[in-house]
């Protein structure tokens, strides 16, 4: 009997038509006496745009988006899909209800029946996602998974608070997984701690019709990053280690596009050259799950990243969440 692998067969990504640089914030902010600038904000996060949704669109519209991108690249229709994920920290509606992969799978036209839920882990919803799918693969139970990660982080931003709302952006990435008799996600690895669920979260709930507490994001930036550097290395070397590879195997380095200095930090401490890092958040900034299948599809369309290649992705997020994908693309 064959082994049964998950394998990548088509990426896509959206990125909304209104492109933010740091100078449009630093004079959006000059409006309101906040005092920032292009070099301040690239300085400390390596960004110098972003994109905006438009009042009009929604979460599950820049998924959609996405989605037949990859669908396209794959050769499939949405009625072959069997399974769709969704990782979103931005759902259409409050409370999270529907799904917005419900949404999705009702947008894109899929056959009624389909299994569609999303996945909750912040920054690293699309790695728990894609962790989850090779999973379902694996067992037999589903054949061919559109996984998503889609965000308008814009809409929880407090454009009060200098030290966040430079920092996130909007889009989408997608990949569709199918069934295959080759090596494909070759090891995941999944991670959580809920002891510093304070560093980064949207303290706000919805309480008898009324707002209790703040609706937008709040971080501790110091705190972050540190934690961050420290588990996105252990995670990473966990796949290696669960693959069989080590550092030097790897073709391209696929992080979270959070910061530049998380971002090096990480492949420092790896020993992955800088030239080995997929980069995209100086135009994306930090689109929460959207940034690796972003990133992902970024490099696959410029003709970068080729089939046999090692990718590894990891992402970390509030929760405090991390997980990564080692994959044969």
């Amino acid at each position: 009997m064959s082994s049964r692998f998950a394998k990548i067969t088509g990426t896509g990504s959206y990125l909304p038509a209104q492109r933010v640089t740091n100078h449009d914030l630093a004079e959006r902010l000059a409006k309101d006496g906040i005092e920032t600038s292009d070099e301040w904000i690239f300085s400390r996060s390596g960004i110098s745009a972003r994109h905006f949704a438009s009042e009009q669109e929604l979460t599950s519209d820049l998924a959609v988006a996405a989605a037949q991108k990859a669908l396209e690249a794959a050769h499939l229709s949405p009625d072959q899909i069997d399974l769709l994920i969704l990782a979103t920290s931005t759902p259409d509606n409050l409370g999270g209800f529907p799904s917005t992969a419900c949404v999705v799978q009702q947008k894109l036209g899929m056959a009624h029946g389909a299994a569609a839920f999303d996945v909750q882990a912040v920054c690293s919803g699309f790695a728990y996602s894609l962790s989850v799918a090779d999973a379902f693969i694996r067992s037999g139970a589903h054949r061919r998974i559109l996984v998503i990660g889609a965000e308008t982080f814009s809409r929880i931003l407090n454009f009060q608070d200098r030290t966040t709302c430079v920092l996130f952006g909007d889009g989408a990435g997608a990949v569709v997984l199918e069934a295959s008799d080759e090596p494909g996600i070759l090891a995941t690895a999944m991670h959580a701690d809920g002891s510093y669920k304070d560093i980064l979260c949207v303290p706000g709930r919805s309480e008898n019709g009324a707002l209790q507490g703040s609706p937008y994001l709040v971080m501790d930036g110091q705190a972050v990053f540190k934690l961050a550097v420290k588990v996105l290395e252990q995670v990473a070397q966990e796949v290696l280690e669960k693959a069989q590879l080590s550092a030097s195997d790897i073709d391209w380095l696929i992080p979270h596009q959070a910061n530049i200095r998380i971002m090096e930090g990480t492949a420092k401490k790896l020993g992955i050259a800088r030239e080995n890092v997929v980069v995209t958040v100086h135009e994306h900034g930090n689109t929460s799950a959207a940034s690796i299948p972003l990133a992902l599809d970024t490099a696959v369309r410029a003709g970068q990243i080729q089939r046999g290649q090692h990718l590894l992705m990891e992402g970390v997020g509030g929760g405090f969440t991390w997980a990564a994908a080692l994959v044969r693309y």
